[in-house]
């Protein structure tokens, strides 16, 4: 182990405990009196945080902080707007937070990253045959625009990349639709992210992807997608369940159906650009790092309240708070405002590699990318050993009534760290209706709620805080 790392006998039984449930399930190491001892230890640290955790949840619940996180987001999100890499409002994101966190009085710094830079332009579509219909559309990042006067073609309407390999003879010369029910989003999103390519393989000239949703008011929602290697590149963009559904209808009463499809997108050289820091330092081990993280880039509709101005904003609000009561844990707690997301966690990776040779360094890493409405668990991936801590962590949460731990924390920007076995933590809300409103004009301020961001802010510095004040780090 790197040094600096606290070698204590209690790190040590829970690593213990760690390996031997690896070996058969149960960790049999706890069956001795001293080990029960010892456990009890970590059971009492944890829970002498009990006072502390309240005064947080009160400050950010009922205190002074009461509404402080939606208000920022507000304040945020109201001046700069939407915030898609590469673009000037982006830039000012990154200049507006980082002099906002100066002003709360915290160590603050930018660390420089190249982004991709893709322009949407302007962009329609038209529905030319059995009649004419506008259809309301959104391109999708990284497509290649159009020819100046569009292309116009006929139209293959297809509900599966199964679909598509069975009628393959059909698709040359086409721009392929597909009208692909919602399962979930993990699954469901392999079409917007490779229909183009699928069907550019069997010589489609567009695609046009039902938008990644289960429910919609004809609204389409946009999102990164990605070409394949050695497949031509073809314009793609989403449509609304709605007009997929339609043109689903219309083909299956056998008639023709056309489309002209417009679009000027074009992608730019890399852009420079940032990832925010900010950081209240541990007063014991320094170099030792909490990491908090949301991303502060969007894409280029809406207001990028909640995916993921919601994140950010938590993540700036838990050093706030604690702050704000004068506390100082042991080691560094560390916001990051992550760059470059939504095109595949671009400013993350870069700071991976930047910092992944103090890879042991970081106890847990921390991300909220799913929305910040009422909190329903803490997800977690980590040791056995560290699941059973994070398992006593989560009861003083009792306040909030959120003391679930579940399996698997999530996201885009802390996977690297959590494949490299760093534990990772993300935030599990009340989060059913969040793919309505994502990737679309309808991500504003008003799908939050004040309440809910509080109680989303309490958590995240409830748990950074003590986990970030332990004696002992995390156990790997």
């Amino acid at each position: 182990m790197a040094s600096g790392i606290n070698l204590s006998p209690l790190f040590c039984i829970l690593v213990g405990m760690s390996l031997m449930a690896s070996l058969d399930g149960r960790p049999s190491i706890v069956k001795s009196e001293f080990n029960r001892t010892v456990w009890k230890g970590i059971v009492g640290e944890v829970a002498s945080y009990a006072d502390v955790a309240k005064q947080i949840i009160d400050l950010a619940v009922f205190g002074p902080a009461q509404n402080r996180s939606y208000r920022r987001l507000a304040d945020f999100t109201d001046a700069i707007g939407n915030r898609v890499s590469g673009s000037v409002n982006l830039e000012m994101a990154i200049k507006y937070m980082h002099n906002a966190m100066m002003q709360d009085k915290l160590d603050v710094h930018l660390e420089p990253v190249k982004i991709p830079h893709w322009v949407r332009g302007k962009e329609s579509a038209v529905m030319t045959l059995p009649r004419t219909k506008n259809l309301a559309m959104l391109g999708l990042g990284s497509s290649v625009g159009t020819p100046p006067e569009g292309i116009e073609a006929e139209v293959l309407v297809v509900s599966s990349f199964e679909e598509l390999k069975h009628r393959s003879s059909e698709v040359p010369g086409k721009i392929v639709v597909y009208n692909q029910p919602f399962v979930s989003y993990g699954e469901t999103v392999a079409y917007r992210a490779y229909g183009a390519s699928e069907a550019a393989s069997f010589g489609a000239v567009a695609t046009l992807i039902r938008s990644i949703t289960p429910f919609s008011i004809n609204s389409p929602h946009t999102g990164w997608q990605d070409y394949r290697d050695g497949v031509k590149r073809i314009p793609t963009a989403c449509i609304t369940i709605e007009d997929a559904e339609l043109m689903w209808r219309i083909a299956h009463r056998g008639q023709k159906i056309t489309v002209r499809l417009t679009m000027a997108a074009k992608t730019l050289p890399d852009a420079d650009s940032f990832n925010t820091v900010a950081e209240i330092k541990g007063w014991q081990y320094p170099e030792q790092v909490v990491l908090l993280s949301g991303h502060l880039d969007s894409w280029d509709v809406g207001q990028g309240a909640m995916d993921d101005g919601g994140g950010a904003m938590i993540s700036w609000e838990a050093l706030s708070l604690i702050k704000q009561l004068g506390l100082r844990p042991r080691r560094t707690m560390r916001t990051v405002l992550w760059t470059a997301e939504e095109q595949g966690g671009v400013g993350a990776q870069q700071y991976f590699n930047l910092h992944k040779l103090n890879l042991s360094n970081f106890d847990m890493v921390m991300e909220s990318d799913l929305g910040t409405f009422s909190p329903v668990a803490l997800q977690f991936t980590g040791s056995v050993a560290a699941q059973k801590v994070m398992e006593e962590v989560v009861k003083l949460l009792a306040p909030l009534n959120t003391t679930k731990l579940e399996a698997y924390g999530e996201g885009t920007d802390i996977s690297p760290w959590m494949q490299a076995g760093v534990p990772g933590a993300s935030l599990h809300v009340a989060d059913s209706k969040y793919f309505w409103f994502h990737h679309t004009e309808a991500d504003t301020m008003t799908v939050q709620n004040p309440r809910e961001m509080d109680l989303c802010s309490a958590l995240w510095a409830v748990v950074a805080y003590v986990v970030a004040d332990l004696e002992d780090m995390l156990p790997r």
